[in-house]
């Protein structure tokens, strides 16, 4: 546990390499994942009462709010789901509740545990698949007893048993060094026992109810075998997925994903400023109505509720929450006072200056840059940009967000695409492999020119 959770200044260089500027965010999230791990190492009762400080991160479109979150579902040994709150609905509307959020987190949970179940049985699960399809390959005769060969016997076989078993240790050699990945051979592989149950009268019914009924009534069905004719290398995999599902004990994996989303779970609410709204509290109506709703029904998974799920029941009291909004035509007070409390911790996301789009475009790992080299390094071409250049586009997609709309480094795509498609449409007809196309500021200029010039059609422009 000690090695998967990194040290808040570790999370932080790990963010950097992705994420330009925005310190203040950075160092929050930081603190509260470590924090997960600093809760799970405290002794006594008063373990149960450190709830974790929820996270509102404020910040136009394009400064990286997302992409934090993103980046922390990789560094975070934990379960993590990103939700858009514009997706909920209030109980009664056309939508999903809730709920389904916390669902998506158990989910998540029990898909981790799983694979890492899978991981430590994967040896003896490619020990049994190796027998099925040495089985498949060469039969061992009937009533064969264990006979044990010398590896440097050179009598021959005086039985068929004998014969039998050599001619199966030669094929299992040969499976193992992949000198039969192309050979097919027929397998027998379980099915499910056929598609999910539809239920009448259904409507009745909460989601939950639901699945677990429907799980119910295809368990009862028998499950089939098929016989298919498939290459080995295709078997294994196939086999290997099937043999290690049954090696590993459900029971136990529900309940260790149960405890581990309920004690280091996260939830990435984006979009939150789309389901704020002041006008419903001074008597609006209209969807107005329904936002509010969606704010209520939040507060008590927040706050810390039980929620049923089909591997059972989690309280979310030590789930951690982020939410993240622009606030455009919103403003975070425009949120329902109750849980507004429940994000006590508030960062604001600096907009992104000129500097800022230079360093996007040359320091993080997977700056755009590097992504069109890469993707011009495929065709053989290599796709150069000098500084001037790269202060160039900075300085043209600076401008446009002053002029039209601010869409932060989202800009860096459209500028980036127009510079670059009349290149991409030529390679490899017209610039063939080994080319070398290096781009300064005047071919940036030139390539750029006029994509704000006539301001009629500025507001066409993403």
């Amino acid at each position: 546990m000690e090695n998967a959770y990194l040290t808040p200044r570790q999370i932080v260089d790990e963010l950097d390499k992705y994420i330009i500027g925005q310190h203040d965010a950075k160092r929050n999230v930081a603190i509260a994942l470590r924090n997960r791990w600093r809760r799970m190492h405290v002794e006594g009762p008063i373990r149960s009462e450190i709830v974790p400080n929820n996270i509102l991160m404020i910040g136009a479109t394009g400064v990286g709010k997302t992409e934090i979150a993103r980046r922390l579902a990789k560094l975070a040994d934990a379960p993590f789901v990103k939700v858009e709150a514009s997706k909920f609905t209030e109980v009664g509307y056309v939508g999903r509740d809730v709920e389904s959020m916390v669902r998506d987190l158990v989910e998540q949970s029990v898909n981790m545990v799983k694979a890492r179940k899978k991981e430590e049985v994967k040896e003896k699960a490619a020990q049994i698949v190796e027998d099925i399809i040495l089985d498949a390959l060469i039969p061992p005769l009937k009533g064969m007893s264990t006979v044990n060969l010398s590896e440097e016997s050179n009598e021959a076989p005086s039985t068929d048993t004998e014969l039998n078993e050599r001619t199966r240790q030669a094929f299992r050699q040969k499976i193992r060094n992949g000198e039969l990945e192309d050979r097919k051979i027929e397998i027998t592989m379980k099915q499910g026992g056929g598609p999910p149950v539809g239920m009448i009268g259904a409507g009745m019914m909460d989601e939950v109810s639901m699945m677990n009924l429907q799980e119910m009534l295809s368990g009862m069905m028998p499950k089939k075998a098929r016989k298919r004719k498939v290459t080995i290398a295709e078997a294994r995999k196939l086999l290997m997925e099937e043999e290690a599902a049954r090696l590993i004990d459900m029971d136990e994996v529900k309940e260790e994903a149960l405890r581990k989303a309920e004690e280091s779970g996260i939830i990435f609410i984006d979009e939150i400023d789309k389901v704020a709204s002041g006008n419903a509290r001074k008597g609006g109506g209209g969807p107005d109505v329904s936002r509010e709703g969606v704010q209520r029904d939040l507060l008590p998974i927040v706050e810390g509720s039980t929620v049923n799920t089909k591997y059972g029941v989690i309280n979310t009291d030590h789930v951690l929450f982020i939410a993240a909004g622009a606030f455009h035509i919103s403003k975070p007070s425009d949120l329902i006072p109750e849980l507004q409390g429940r994000f006590p911790i508030r960062v604001e996301l600096n907009n992104l200056t000129r500097e800022d789009f230079i360093r996007i475009l040359k320091e993080p790992k997977n700056a755009l840059t590097r992504q069109y080299q890469a993707l011009f390094k495929a065709e053989g071409v290599t796709l150069s940009f000098d500084d001037s250049a790269l202060e160039e586009i900075a300085e043209t997609a600076f401008q446009i967000n002053a002029e039209v709309e601010n869409i932060g480094a989202r800009r860096l795509h459209t500028v980036m695409s127009r510079l670059l498609n009349q290149f991409l449409f030529d390679v490899p007809d017209r610039v063939p492999p080994s080319s070398l196309i290096e781009l300064t500021r005047d071919d940036v200029k030139q390539r750029l020119d006029g994509l704000v010039r006539n301001k009629d059609l500025s507001e066409y422009i993403l």
